[in-house]
């Protein structure tokens, strides 16, 4: 499939997320180590993963992400919960091949979608949630600038086990872009 690069990292780049994808987003979804990280547990076919990725399109900034050397989607990332007025919203982010975790796609993405929420949209406060025990992720959103906001005490039950949902944000000013500002100077040359 051709993807649309629309924001171009070291990595990976950025693609509206298409309804061809559906059957790998669904599978992935569907898939109980990515679904611990969720605040919410779900099943999903394909089809109906077909059906909802035009509807989510109207309320939220979706993509694909594309690893650079295989062109193949390997995860999915986007801004929900967007709110023009207060200029905020709620980053989601999962790589979904499992190939690709731990190995920089995540970062890259995350820099990538605050690149868009902050120069694009104009956002200035951009936040996310990560349940307490996916150390990874939270090193990650540390290195794209996120910051310790709060917690939502034990809202995540595996099990008989209770975990703390994380609240990290980031302010507009705190980040620093470096693929939109770059496609701006080559621009105005």
């Amino acid at each position: 499939m051709e993807y649309s690069k629309q924001l171009i990292g070291e990595k990976c780049y950025l693609s509206p997320l298409e309804t061809a994808d559906a059957e790998k987003v669904a599978k992935w979804l569907n898939d109980l180590k990515v679904q611990m990280n969720f605040d919410l547990v779900f099943s999903i076919t394909a089809d109906e993963e077909r059906y909802y990725i035009p509807e989510l399109k109207k309320f939220a900034r979706v993509f694909g992400i594309i690893d650079k050397e295989s062109n193949n989607v390997i995860g999915v990332t986007g801004l929900h919960e967007i709110d023009h007025i207060s200029r905020r919203a709620m980053l989601g982010i999962f790589i979904g091949d499992e190939e690709y975790r731990g190995k920089g796609f995540g970062t890259d993405a995350v820099n990538l979608t605050l690149d868009f929420g902050f120069n694009m949209l104009n956002l200035n406060s951009i936040a996310l949630y990560v349940i307490e025990f996916n150390k990874g992720a939270m090193k990650v959103y540390e290195k794209c600038g996120f910051k310790y906001a709060g917690r939502k005490r034990q809202s995540k039950i595996l099990g008989d086990e209770k975990f703390d949902m994380i609240l990290m944000d980031i302010l507009a000013d705190e980040f620093k872009s470096v693929y939109v500002k770059n496609i701006l100077n080559i621009l105005k040359k």
